[in-house]
């Protein structure tokens, strides 16, 4: 199932647009918004696994705060015959990921969905989402913009590093230049790390040279990093981050 997009008078899963064509729509001014899955589309896809032989399902989503995927999925699970477990995981990105990553394993060894489920919740609330955006107007023109609506209106060489807390996206402080704010994201991530055992993500919308470079300070200050990745943001948080998004997940192991 692929979150809804539209851009212009197109509107389809977001998978069938191309990157680039959205990254000029935003950057045009065009009209840009998304919407969650039909109902229709979690019934297919949980019947689909009924006929697999599933036994029970654990369906995990979006923050219901950010997205009413959440939603279509609790009523589309009323209507199938087996017990269908949704989750709203209150973050996004690859929190969401990692933890998803777990469940699976679990499940995989014939786990129980207390436990998948367990294995999921503790790894997306321990998980920590911090971001860069090179301006808030496109969480602002999306309506994601949460608690950051308080930076609104500083100067454009000032920039936001953001979070996602409680479901919403949430400001972490303002650093001046771009240059600045990318180091000040990565000593972030190294005191969430705290130590730990972690797993990390950096994502991007859109080609950027810095990722790599950040993705290198991150595996040499952080010796416990047990698995790291260099990952292309989803078309539906590009709509809403923009183009120049960076992102780092720090999802501690244990």
């Amino acid at each position: 199932m692929q979150i809804q997009l539209q851009v212009g008078d197109r509107f389809d899963d977001e998978n069938r647009f191309d990157r680039t064509a959205l990254i000029h729509a935003l950057k045009s001014g065009g009209a840009v918004s998304t919407a969650p899955p039909d109902v229709g589309a979690f019934f297919w896809a949980y019947q689909d696994a009924v006929s697999s032989g599933a036994s029970a399902i654990v369906s995990m989503h979006l923050s219901s705060k950010l997205s009413a995927t959440v939603e279509a999925a609790h009523e589309a699970a009323q209507q199938i015959q087996i017990p269908v477990y949704v989750m709203d995981t209150a973050t996004s990105g690859m929190s969401m990921g990692f933890a998803a990553i777990s469940a699976a394993r679990v499940a995989a060894t014939a786990g129980s969905p207390r436990r998948v489920m367990g294995a999921a919740d503790h790894r997306y609330t321990t998980s920590t989402e911090l971001i860069y955006v090179d301006t808030l107007e496109y969480l602002r023109r999306g309506g994601r913009i949460g608690a950051a609506q308080a930076l609104l209106g500083t100067a454009l060489s000032i920039k936001p590093l953001l979070t996602v807390r409680n479901g919403e996206v949430t400001p972490l402080t303002r650093v001046p230049g771009t240059k600045r704010a990318l180091a000040k994201l990565v000593d972030l991530a190294i005191a969430q790390a705290a130590g730990r055992p972690v797993d990390i993500a950096v994502a991007q919308f859109g080609h950027d040279e810095r990722v790599a470079g950040i993705a290198k300070q991150l595996r040499k200050r952080l010796p416990q990093i047990q698995d790291s990745l260099l990952a292309e943001a989803s078309m539906t948080i590009g709509a809403h981050v923009g183009p120049g998004a960076l992102s780092i997940t720090v999802s501690p192991v244990l």
